[in-house]
Order: C-alpha cells, then structure tokens, then sequence
C-alpha cells in the first residue's frame, strides 16, 4: 500500500521533472539556428556591399548566421529579428581616417525583403555615395517597428509611409541628402526624425492628415530643412508629442496656439526662423516643458511673466536674437532648475533681477547627475541638444548639456548695478552681461563663484578695480572686461598671466598684458599768497599786449559813436538813403 507521504515525494519529483523540461526548452537547450533561406539573403545583402574594413568578415556560408556581427535571431523561432550595423564610430562624428575606413558603402540588396521576420535595421553612418534609395527599401516599413539610416548621403525623395505592422515605430533618416516633400506617416509612427536633409515645402498636409484621428507620434524632429510656409494650427490630434524640434528652417507667421494642447510636451525647439508676433499664451498649458528654445527669429512682445511661473520644470530657455522689449520679470526667477538662460541680443531694459540667486540649480551643481539631457517616450530616452554661445564661440552641446550652467543677458540695454545676489550662483560656468548699460563696480565677491570658465562684462560702463577675489576664479579660461572704465592695476596672479591684452584694452587698466606702465601725475601746485622762488606763475607779456590793444581800439571807435551828434546825424542820413534804393518807400 503506498503511503500518503511517497505520493507526496512522487509529486514533487514530478513537477521538478516538468520544470527542468519547460526550463530547457524556453532557455536555449532546444535552441534553433539560423534558416538557410534567410543566410542567403544575408550573403546576397553582403555581396553587394563595399567592406573596406571586414567588418562582415565572419559572414560566410559555412557558418551559423545568427551567430554573425550584427545578427540577432529568435531564440525560440530562428528567424532573422534584428541588423545591428551601425558605424561604431558614428556617435563622435569623428573625420578620423579609421571612421572612413570602417565605413560600408555599395548599394543595397533586395534580399533585405526576404527576411520576413526582420523588425529592427540600423545600417546607419556609412557611405553610400549619394545613391538613391531604391524604391523596393520602403517596403520594408511595413514590418519595421526600428529603421535606422542616418548619416549615409542617400538621396532622392520618400515616399509616404502609411502602412506598419507594428504598434510603434521609429524611423530616423536624419543626415542623409533626401529631397522633396514631408512624407505623411503612419498613426503608429512613435518617432520621426528628418533632421539635416534638403527636405522641402509645406508641412501642412502632414501634420492636418485625416483630423479626425489622433496618432502616437511622441518625437518630431525636422530641423536642418528647407521647409516653407506657416507653421499649422491643427496640433490637436497629436497630444502623445514629447519633444518637437522645427529649428533652422523657413517658417514664418506667428506661432500656432493650438500649440497648448500638447500637454506631454517637453521639448520646444523653433530657433533660426522668421517667425513673428507675440508668444501666444496657451503655451503656458505646456507645464511639463523642460526646454523652451525660440531664439533668432523675430518674436516681439514683453517676455510673458507666466513663462517663468506656469512652466515651472523648465531648465532651458532661450529667447535669444529676437525683439523682446521691457524688464525681465521676476517670475522668469520662478523655475528651480533652469540651468540655461539666454535672453541675449534683444531690446530688454531695467535692472538684472536681484531674484536671479532664486535659480537654486545654479546655486550648486553637484546634485545634478552628469550626462545627457534626455526626455522620456515610450520607446526610451531622446536625448536633447542646445546651440549656445560660450567662451565667445557658438558651439551646438548634447552629451555634456547636463554639465552647463549659463545666464546670458548681453546686447540689451540693461542698466544699473551688477547685483551682488549675482554671486550666490556659485555653479555657474558662464556668464555674460556684455554691450549694456550697466554701472558700478564689479561684485567684491566675483571669486565665491568657483566654477566660472568664461566671463564677458566688456561694453558697459562698469568702473572700479578688478576684484581682488578674481583671481580665485581657477577654472577661468575666457575672460573680457574690454571697454569699460576699469581702473588700476590687473591682477597678475594665477591664470590672470594668460589672458591677452584684448581682454583689458579700453579701460585705464595698467600692468601685462597691456603695454601700459602705471603713470605718476604730478600733483597740481597750490600757492599762498606772498609765496615767491621758481614755482610763482610766470606772466605772459604778449597775450597782456594783445588783450590791452583789442580794448584800447573798441574804446577809440565806440566813444565818438556814443556820444557825440554829428555821429548820429551821419547814420540817420546813411539808413534814409538805403530806404529810396530799395524801394521802401
């Protein structure tokens, strides 16, 4: 008789037996290679490319092509799900000799379309000398959710892509030379990027398609084009957008409104457009907006107030190159992590805001977290990029965005005093007040801001010695206190020995690097009265003979005029006469 205790021992054995089998077949035990059918098309797709480094060296028709570089295979299936060919080097940029090197070129094979069960493709930062794409590569769409061909100089234009059989997708064709018309995209569409082509036109078809469909687009990114025409107004079926980038375009008009229903958005970038008006208040509905960018173009108006107090999140605003007139608010103050504010080369007037030492994330920078600035969608993180001026030179940052605290005010028409609540923002790097209005001397304690690189005051009124805390500013690398009414010697300690003379020249500063030695003027001599010797004042005889002469003369002819009669019996007669021969009379 079996004992309850061994149908228990049994049936655990069991289900360990059921689990070890389930484990095995799930986890690689029973696991597939490649399929033949899709090894060839990958060995017709690499027979038409150009491999100058063999980078597909192990691609060969003896070996297991899931095993391949770049391959990825379905473990339970072994169907082709992944081309991971991406230029290693592609992320720097760099124009080194091993990037061009490793680069693929050739054209593309249609055996692409044999792998049937292809959802990711990244052939991105090669060289494929300016082909087209042939029309067959689109096709490929239809079952993408990833396709990544950035940085390949295909040109020709694309077609619309309508059709996906995947619920998001992400499409990058960013640097390359495409042409033509804005594609219309799918509604699964998750991420466009078209940035750095030649597109061109309207975009009105693309953004008004079929409104009464909402879509997932959460990315758009079209800068770097040719694109045309005013910005639409129909930005209500596409409430997913997170991050919108039109910079270094030709849009004109006024910024849409509808613009305020995009309550997920966190990244506006409109820079380098001919875009006009005022902000349009609705924006201030975009309260998760973390980078609000809409320098150089021709907006006017006073900078609206709410924009500091409604959007709260923000870290970048740049408002630089355009029209704005009036004082800067207080409430621009308001957001606690601004890390960029560049309100420069506009009309503004009044004061630098004593409010500015509220910015508590450029108080201290050492509770940021180093790396990019990214913003959140459903497929993972997007990664922001700022063009800022620093150290006197334009540069476009990404991966160190994180890393930059700057205020920018310069050309305006500020004036008064630098306020010394300036100074509390001790992780700032940079900083620049330059061609203003601005009086007074430079805050005392400059030196508590210990991470400066560059600093700009020049073209302002500014007066005094440099601080002497200035020096103490040991990562300081620019440095322009150029056409001011500084006076006294410069500091000759620490990096201050680096700087060349164009950063001092136009005040009364002395020392090096000016060739300019401290001059002694001789004080202004002071007599008493009774005081004799070599330092009594000296009589100059000639301006006396000159000055007696001029009265002694204007005395002679004026007394005769003035008082006698036959003087004024002349001059009565003479005035008589001029009245016939003119007809006065």
């Amino acid at each position: 008789m079996v004992r309850f205790t061994d149908f228990v021992a049994i049936y655990i054995l069991l289900l360990l037996c059921l689990n070890i089998c389930t484990h095995s077949f799930c986890y690689g035990v029973h696991k597939f290679t490649c399929i033949e059918s899709e090894k060839q098309a990958l060995l017709k797709f690499k027979h038409d490319l150009k491999d100058p480094s063999n980078m597909l060296a192990n691609w060969t028709s003896t070996g297991d092509c899931c095993h391949w570089v770049g391959v990825v295979c379905n473990n339970l299936t072994g169907h082709v799900s992944e081309l991971h060919l991406a230029n290693g080097l592609l992320a720097s940029m760099a124009k080194t000799e091993a990037h061009v090197w490793s680069k693929l070129g050739g054209k593309l094979n249609p055996s692409l379309l044999d792998l049937k069960h292809l959802s990711y493709l990244d052939i991105s930062g090669h060289d494929f000398k300016q082909i087209p794409i042939p029309p067959w590569f689109w096709n490929l769409t239809s079952h993408l959710h990833y396709l990544n061909i950035s940085g390949n100089q295909f040109q020709g234009n694309i077609p619309d892509l309508l059709t996906t059989g995947q619920e998001s997708v992400v499409l990058d064709f960013s640097f390359n030379n495409f042409t033509g018309r804005l594609p219309r995209m799918s509604f699964n569409a998750t991420a466009f990027d078209l940035s750095n082509n030649a597109m061109s036109g309207s975009i009105s078809h693309f953004l008004c398609y079929r409104m009464y469909q909402q879509v997932k687009l959460e990315v758009l990114i079209l800068s770097n084009n040719l694109f045309t025409g005013e910005i639409p107004d129909c930005w209500e079926k596409w409430p997913s957008l997170v991050a919108i980038n039109f910079c270094n375009n030709n849009f004109i008009g006024k910024i849409p409104g509808s613009l305020g229903n995009l309550t997920s958005l966190q990244s506006l970038h409109l820079r380098s457009n001919s875009l006009v008006g005022e902000v349009p208040s609705s924006l201030r509905d975009c309260t998760e907006l973390l980078t609000i960018d809409l320098g150089a173009n021709q907006l006017s108006g006073q900078i609206p107030p709410w924009m500091g107090e409604k959007l709260s999140k923000l870290i970048i605003i740049s408002l630089q190159t355009n029209w704005f007139h009036g004082p800067i608010p207080d409430e621009i103050c308001c957001p606690s992590s601004l890390q960029i504010l560049d309100l420069s080369q506009n009309s503004l007037s009044g004061n630098v805001p004593s409010c500015i030492s509220n910015l508590s994330a450029m108080v201290s920078s050492r509770s940021v977290s180093a790396g990019k600035l990214s913003y959140n969608t459903s497929y993972g993180c997007f990664y922001e990029s700022m063009e800022i001026v620093m150290k006197g030179m334009v540069i476009e940052l990404s991966t160190v965005l994180r890393l930059i605290f700057l205020v920018d005010l310069s050309y305006n028409k500020l004036s008064g005093e630098i306020p010394e609540a300036l100074t509390s923002l001790t992780g700032l790097r940079s900083l620049n007040l330059s061609h203003n209005h601005l009086n007074g001397r430079i805050p005392d304690n400059i030196g508590a801001m210990t991470n400066l690189e560059s600093v700009d005051l020049s073209a302002n009124n500014l007066s005094g010695e440099i601080p002497n805390s200035m020096p103490d500013l040991s990562f300081l690398s620019y440095l322009n206190l150029s056409y001011n009414n500084l006076t006294g010697q410069i500091p000759q300690s620490n990096q201050f020995q680096t700087f060349s003379a164009d950063s001092f020249r136009g005040n009364n500063l002395y020392g090096p690097p000016l060739n300019v030695s401290r001059i002694v003027e001789p004080p202004t001599p002071s007599y008493s009265v009774g005081e004799n010797g070599d330092n009594d004042p000296k009589v100059n005889w000639l301006y006396l003979c000159v000055e007696f002469g001029f009265l002694f003369g204007f005395v002679g002819v004026a007394h005769p005029i003035l008082f006698t009669d036959s003087w004024d019996f002349l001059i009565i007669n003479f005035w008589n006469k001029l009245q016939i021969s003119f007809g006065l009379y």
